[in-house]
């Protein structure tokens, strides 16, 4: 097998690394020495082994960290450190941001305003094994969990946590406890929760970008706050299913001439690795043979003007409409070029 085809490698999730070191702390505190392993079940069953990385024991608490390990996935907490005190408690498992997990302060996420954004997957996790190692000590399950993140304020800077309310620090997240690298499921999951908090806000006009050039020219077109720019990336058809699903008012969509042009033919994925753009249907839509030979979109435009981007535009928000169905959501496209001026819009 050559070096490109290997398999890539799965890796765990900061609440699974948090369940793990939860688990280990617990062992320390009511059995008095912390292990150097520690092995967890995940929702889905899978029973993953991890290394703990620095542990630590004091009066009435007890402390773990694990090196988190986000397999071949391009994850900002990559080998982040994540650590969890347990101490003694009264009435049943709490749960508090240490330095480096973020504070939710905005409504419509699944964390309530002022909670640790710890997620419900991983506290479910966290209360099982308090459970699971309480029964194996004959204690009672009465513990304060505070997970904290190494870096984590600054790492959570290159995330959506800061437009999405949650302050401080990282989110604790994970629904399966296992990162699938490359599986794009993390970034469409930020998508939706950018649209609750956006819902949530009252915002009624939301706008989905392909990066950061076109959103700058979005937000300062339409002078929309930092709430109601959804980090779209290629995930157009991620962004309108869920809107459908949770209408707002008005969409806008806005990205380069290529990106928008493959919009246009229908696709959801704005990718280069997962849709290209079809010259000969452009060809064929233009009337112009020449477009049939074509390398880029760019290069269509730079030959053909004006009319190339009005026609981009157009077919996209035909495409767009097309996908957002009955949705009732006003819509429009805006096209622009590398340097943030508009070729073309549509919709408006």
């Amino acid at each position: 097998m050559t070096e490109s085809a290997k398999p890539l490698r799965r890796g765990w999730t900061t609440g699974a690394c948090a369940t793990a070191a939860t688990k280990a702390a617990l062992i320390g505190l009511w059995g008095g020495s912390i292990p150097e392993k520690v092995t967890i079940t995940l929702p889905k069953g899978e029973t993953p082994t991890f290394d703990l990385a620095e542990t630590a024991l004091g009066p009435g608490w007890a402390e773990a960290a694990i090196v988190k390990d986000a397999g071949d996935d391009p994850d900002v907490t990559h080998r982040a450190m994540i650590r969890v005190r347990v101490a003694a408690s009264a009435g049943g498992v709490t749960f508090a941001a240490g330095h480096g997990v973020g504070t939710v302060t905005k409504p419509g996420l699944p964390i309530g305003v002022g909670e640790p954004a710890i997620n419900p997957v991983p506290r479910a996790m966290m209360d099982e094994v308090v459970a699971e190692v309480a029964s194996d000590y004959g204690k009672t399950p009465d513990i304060a969990i505070t997970v904290s993140v190494d870096n984590g304020a600054e790492l959570a800077l290159k995330t959506w946590n800061p437009r999405l309310g949650i302050v401080g620090g990282l989110s604790i997240l994970g629904t399966t406890g296992i990162v699938r690298p490359f599986s794009c499921a993390a970034w469409i999951a930020s998508i939706h929760r950018g649209i609750d908090v956006a819902r949530a806000e009252g915002l009624t006009h939301v706008s989905g970008c392909t990066g950061a050039t076109s959103e700058k020219v979005v937000q300062s077109l339409y002078g929309l706050p930092d709430g109601a720019m959804l980090d779209m990336g290629d995930f157009v058809g991620g962004l309108v299913k869920y809107l459908r699903r949770h209408p707002v008012d008005r969409l806008t969509i806005g990205g380069g001439i290529g990106k928008i042009a493959k919009l246009a033919q229908g696709a959801v994925d704005l990718h280069s690795g997962r849709s290209q753009v079809d010259f000969d249907l452009w060809a064929d839509w233009l009337s112009d043979p020449w477009v049939a030979t074509a390398n880029t979109a760019l290069e269509v435009y730079e030959k053909l003007g004006q009319p190339f981007a009005t026609e981009v535009a157009t077919r996209a928000l035909v495409a767009l409409e097309k996908m957002l169905g009955d949705s009732g959501i006003r819509a429009d496209v805006v096209v622009i070029d590398r340097k943030g001026t508009i070729l073309a819009r549509a919709g408006v």
